[in-house]
């Protein structure tokens, strides 16, 4: 057995221990899905972290990197500029709302805040969570496949089982306890990885007597372009699509009930400079593991871009330490997994069961429920992934464009704007899934300008006509 097995699976026995350790701390769905709001400065932002930049980062964005150039600069500077955005704008305001309101979802927030419309909220936002974070969390088992597949040579579908089965588990045991803490782990693990291989990388293209910028010349055509190439409006529509990201980490639920969970308010700011350490260092090391990855192998190397980030791993370090940065890749596809999987458990047997159907049982009958629901999502999810032929940058783009739409437009301005009303909210949900929906199936548009950016403006406009047309009639006791 490789050294680096021995490590993975040392890893898998880690994450599925804290899982069943947590499994006693759960005596309420408070506890099961936000921690009893007792967590300190340093999970939260680290699990965040964690569950904000999914294999995507490790794999994703590195394959896009290696594929277009330097263009995806453009990507990571737009999710650095919504990281920062949402920590300062949204954080601390939401978690004093959700503790007002004693809310445990998402839709649990919307809804309570408005005394009239609020079951229309809670239902239409439940709809759109579990539609698209089924997809989200259908990538994270598709990332889980490639890299075991690379690393061990495991067949994809027994790679994704794998990583299916693990996340399952540990989430259904632990619940929210366990998601945190295994996040604070694989966070730590991710920012290593994200550190570390490309400093690996940038000494091994030293010493065979190049550099990323000689490499990006030597392959030519559109690589040292910051617009892809692409001239007139479609170099602003480029640019426009990579920032773009930045819209996304408002409407993230997973992330989200992150901020929900803080033991008190006034710790955010030192979350929030955690997070900020956190996030530079790990976007620059993403990209440069793309441009490395060009200038060491060229054009044309792999057949699935994707999968850089771990043969870069396995070639250029010890068996032991390239043990450890692939258990960083599966790390960050199980911390955003297992947020997700949490999130859809909470508003099925949350907000359907409890306030939706109004079924009343015990707290532990509950927290029993969300299990059952947690390991019935999770394996829906992993028949998607099963059947997807989509690439993970695709899959995490579509989801995150929905899920920011849908929520980011209506949580700014209900938490900014006195004049927001339910009606606005509900028609901006509305509009930010649809216009989500139809825009990425017509090509042309998504062309012409990406569906990140459309889908956002236009529910955000939508949220604003709709409110200052019945603010008049609203529930001024809202």
């Amino acid at each position: 057995m490789s050294t680096t097995l021995i490590g993975f699976i040392i890893y898998l026995i880690a994450m599925l221990g804290i899982g069943i350790y947590m499994y006693r701390r759960n005596e309420s769905n408070a506890d099961y899905f936000l921690g009893g709001r007792k967590m300190n400065s340093w999970v939260v932002a680290l699990s965040e972290r964690s569950s904000g930049e999914s294999a995507w980062l490790l794999l994703g964005l590195p394959g896009a990197a290696l594929a277009l150039g330097i263009v995806e600069v453009w990507t990571a500077l737009g999710c650095l500029i919504g990281i920062f955005f949402y920590w300062y704008a949204v954080a601390e305001d939401i978690r004093r709302q959700s503790e007002r309101f004693n809310a445990i979802t998402l839709p649990d927030v919307f809804s309570k805040q408005f005394s009239r419309g609020g079951l229309w909220i809670r239902f239409t936002a439940m709809l759109i969570i579990i539609f698209f974070f089924t997809f989200y969390l259908a990538a994270q088992f598709n990332g889980a496949g490639k890299v075991l597949n690379v690393t061990f040579g495991i067949a994809p579908f027994t790679g994704m089982v794998i990583g299916a089965a693990v996340i399952i588990l540990y989430t259904m045991l632990g619940g929210f306890h366990a998601v945190v803490w295994t996040d604070f782990i694989q966070a730590l693990l991710m920012f290593g990885a994200l550190v570390l291989l490309p400093l690996a990388g940038l000494l091994e293209v030293s010493a065979g007597g190049h550099s990323l910028g000689s490499a990006l010349n030597a392959a030519g055509g559109t690589y040292l372009s910051l617009s892809g190439g692409k001239t007139g409006w479609a170099a602003v529509a480029t640019i426009i699509g990579g920032l773009s990201w930045a819209f996304g980490y408002m409407g993230q639920p997973h992330l989200l009930t992150k901020f929900m969970s803080i033991k008190d308010p006034a710790r955010m700011k030192k979350s929030r400079r955690i997070a900020f350490f956190w996030a530079v260092p790990a976007f620059a090391g993403a990209f440069v593991i793309g441009l490395v990855g060009l200038a060491l192998y060229g054009q044309g190397t792999f057949n699935d871009v994707e999968k850089v980030m771990p043969h870069l791993a396995n070639s250029l370090l010890p068996a032991w330490v390239a043990g450890i940065l692939i258990s960083a890749a599966i790390a960050a596809m199980m911390s955003t997994a297992d947020g997700q999987l949490l999130v859809i458990s909470s508003v099925v047997s949350e907000d359907l069961f409890h306030n939706i159907l109004n079924i009343n049982i015990s707290s532990k009958a509950m927290v029993n429920l969300s299990r059952i629901v947690t390991l019935l999502v999770g394996l829906a999810a992993f028949a998607i992934a099963v059947t997807s032929q989509k690439l993970i940058f695709a899959m995490v783009s579509y989801a995150w464009s929905g899920l920011g739409a849908s929520f980011g437009p209506a949580l700014l301005l209900m938490l900014k704007w006195k004049k927001t009303t339910w009606q606005g909210v509900l028609a901006g949900m509305l509009t930010g899934s649809f216009s989500t929906i139809i825009w990425s199936e017509i090509t042309y548009l998504d062309q012409a300008i990406s569906v990140r950016f459309a889908s956002f403006v236009l529910a955000f406009a939508v949220v604003w006509l709709v409110s200052l047309c019945t603010y008049k009639r609203a529930d001024k006791s809202a």
